[in-house]
């Protein structure tokens, strides 16, 4: 990149680097931490000059591996497909390799969050303070206001004043979950009438829990608690009495609220769902990491007609059962999300003049913004056992993980921390690493604190790594092919295989319609019963439901059952790709498939082009609100443009259903004062962006978002 505004940087150690940037660095973030600027700024320079060289390798082996595959497909693509010989020449190719033999990790200094507690997890734009917010504090949530506002009973919640009737309903489906949860001998919460602690023991109408053990808190006094503290499966749940409460007052026992620990850890995401394509952008993110550490995180608004000022959460103090001190945390335990190997950024430059891969600069300051918790001995602490948690997505194979490694070493050098001071999350959502899992966590066996699977990033690389192999099943199918269980299935069984248990997050992926919480009650269980110690959940609300699961649901007692079975798929299953084995699909089949997929598109690029908004509730085709980030985004991008390369639709009917999907969009805006309209010119960045991601969709590195989207937005901004 040709610097077109010198006076915007600076040079720092055979680097220059935007001023803003440089000043955010200096004056905000490295006070504090007892590193010195020119020791950052030497680091980063290697990071740059040395490391950046090595990065563009590594993503010049991924387009050499994926044309190779190209033509394999291109030279069978007349015969019946192989399994046998497409593994035999992905093997000789260097893409899948051989799988070594049985480890454990070594990752030590983890957080009782990430190694003994199973619960729900949040994904949060770290650009959005206030979501950034709500997120670290959802690690307590109220179970009345979860059954209330949402349809987790069956009917939608309802407008107005409050309903006297519902609010029973919710206070009955409560009693029977603690009944569940913490059964009393005798009698039923549903029915009490008080709660005392007698001699250390929590008594319910002068009956005992079952499993007293249970009871492990209270606060008030022993005769007339303010609040019970109860413990399941590692998971705390808070009883609130206050007789001057209005549902408090109509309990016999002054019952005011059931109060569940919720998101146990949350995602504050760099990568995915922001939309930072410069200096201004990564300073914004970097300022709302670094209130979470230093923990003066503030964001005021407005809500309900009144100033707002939310801040994070104070740890919980209660007492004991035996007298003593039980303190809780406050707030959900955070990891951060770094971008992957691919993006560049303009924020700094290297010594050539070329943009630095954003990926390395992620990696040395969000880790020195933890140095600001690392550094804390009591008070609002992130991480108890002096760790960082960074979640690294889209690596490809045990090549990049290790290359990851020594990013993190190297960031620990320059830094001063003790090694392996950061931990490492692989997310397992591109197809050469599901292939190639046990090796990538090998590759990082002493930092990995978190694997998960994602089947939205993961299809969408499947589709442009097997964009050769023919026209994609409709998107619905590609759920119900054998290979997605293989991968659900192999990265639990692989995690366990390499002694992640007690160690290590195993995670699963999104559910995706926010406003469908009766639902996600109904489906998301299966994710526990499956062996994942945490699953992604689309607010704090769903949260809060999403922790029933975690206490029906003992998840290390189902690790350690499936540990003992072993694998239930292996590769050739993984292998398996999943094109439209039976393809008579009508013309309004087809054009649905298409509408569906522009609509989400369309949907959801306006408003990263056009507001900077990089994850949002989207209304489909059906107006039914899903949650869209880029990985939705390149999952439908890639179908339509492997649909248009093999000719299932023309590229004119494609632009006519952008056309006519951008006027439902406009119509689903409407209300919102800062949207543009996309029709009737079609000719506003954000429409060209939308059709760039299909049109130029096989071009795109494995099928990736964002250089369309960063290059469109750097457009809009520097077109005022």
């Amino acid at each position: 990149m040709a610097i077109t505004a010198a006076q915007q940087y600076i040079d720092r150690s055979a680097i220059k680097v935007d001023r803003v940037f440089a000043q955010f660095i200096e004056e905000q973030a490295l006070p504090g931490t007892g590193v010195d600027a020119a020791v950052f700024w030497d680091g980063l320079s290697t990071l740059a000059n040395d490391f950046g060289p090595r990065n563009r390798a590594l993503l010049d082996k991924r387009a050499a591996l994926q044309a190779q595959i190209d033509v394999w497909h291109r030279c069978h693509k007349e015969s019946p497909h192989n399994p046998a010989a497409y593994k035999a020449c992905l093997q000789e190719i260097g893409y899948l390799l051989p799988e070594g033999g049985d480890f454990a990790v070594e990752t030590e200094n983890v957080d009782p969050e990430i190694a003994s507690i199973a619960g729900p997890q949040l994904v949060v734009p770290v650009t959005n303070a206030r979501f950034v917010l709500n997120a670290a504090n959802a690690r307590w949530g109220s179970l009345y206001d979860g059954f209330y506002g949402t349809d987790a009973m069956g009917t939608a919640a309802p407008a107005g004043p409050f309903d006297t009737g519902r609010g029973a309903r919710v206070v009955s489906r409560a009693a029977v979950f603690l009944d569940e949860a913490f059964t009393v001998a005798g009698t039923s919460h549903g029915k009490a009438a008080s709660y005392t602690v007698v001699d250390g023991a929590l008594m319910v109408d002068g009956s005992g829990l079952v499993q007293p053990e249970k009871f492990v808190g209270y606060a008030g006094t022993p005769d007339a608690p303010t609040a019970i503290v109860l413990q399941n499966n590692g998971l705390h749940v808070v009883l609130v009495f206050d007789r001057d409460h209005p549902i408090g007052k109509t309990s016999p026992s002054g019952l005011a609220d059931v109060v569940l620990e919720s998101a146990v850890s949350a995602i504050v995401d760099c990568e995915d769902s922001v939309a930072c394509v410069d200096a201004e952008d990564k300073v914004l993110a970097y300022t709302n990491w670094l209130g979470l550490m230093k923990g003066d995180l503030a964001e005021t608004f407005e809500k309900g007609g009144q100033t707002v000022t939310r801040s994070l959460h104070a740890d919980r103090s209660y007492v004991a059962p035996d007298g003593s001190t039980l303190s809780l945390k406050g707030r959900a335990l955070l990891l951060v999300r770094n971008v992957g190997h691919l993006m560049t950024t303009p924020t700094a430059l290297d010594r050539e003049g070329n943009e630095i891969f954003e990926g390395l600069m992620d990696a040395l300051v969000t880790t020195v913004i933890a140095m600001h918790d690392l550094q804390k001995t009591a008070g609002m602490r992130n991480s108890t056992t002096g760790s960082v948690y960074v979640v690294k997505p889209k690596m490809h194979g045990p090549e990049e993980v290790a290359f990851s490694d020594e990013i993190f070493s190297h960031v620990e050098q320059v830094l001063g921390l003790p090694r392996h001071t950061v931990k490492l999350g692989i997310m397992d959502e591109e197809r050469r690493t599901s292939v190639n899992l046990k090796e990538c966590i090998r590759a990082a066996k002493h930092r990995v604190c978190f694997i998960n699977t994602g089947f939205l990033d993961r299809t969408g690389d499947e589709i442009h790594t097997s964009m050769e192999a023919g026209p994609f099943s409709r998107k619905d199918f590609i759920k119900r092919k054998g290979w997605i269980t293989a991968y659900e299935n192999q990265n639990v069984d692989i995690g366990l295989e390499c002694g992640l248990s007690g160690r290590a997050q195993i995670g699963k992926g999104m559910w995706a319609v926010p406003d469908n919480m009766a639902a996600m009650l109904e489906a998301k269980i299966e994710h526990p019963k499956a062996g994942a110690n945490c699953a992604w959940v689309p607010s704090p609300t769903a949260a809060t439901l999403h922790a029933l699961h975690y206490h029906r649901v003992d998840v290390f007692a189902v690790q350690a059952g499936l540990a003992k079975g072993g694998r239930r798929a292996y590769v050739d299953a993984l292998l398996e790709i999943p094109t439209a084995t039976y393809r008579k699909w009508t013309k309004a089949q087809i054009r649905r498939e298409v509408e569906n997929n522009a609509q989400g598109i369309l949907g959801y690029v306006v408003r990263w082009i056009d507001q900077g908004v990089g994850c949002s509730k989207v209304p489909d085709v059906n107006d039914v609100g899903l949650m869209e980030d880029r990985a939705t985004c390149r999952i439908s991008a890639q179908h339509i443009a492997n649909w248009l390369h093999h000719g299932v639709v023309s590229e004119a009917e494609v632009m006519e259903v952008f056309q006519q999907m951008a006027q439902v969009v406009d119509r689903q805006n409407a209300d919102d004062p800062a949207y543009r309209p996309m029709a009737p010119g079609y000719d506003g960045i954000a429409f060209k962006a939308a059709c760039d991601l299909v049109l130029e969709g096989t071009r795109q590195p494995s099928g990736y978002t964002e250089p369309v989207l960063h290059a469109r937005r750097l457009a809009l901004k520097a077109a005022g």
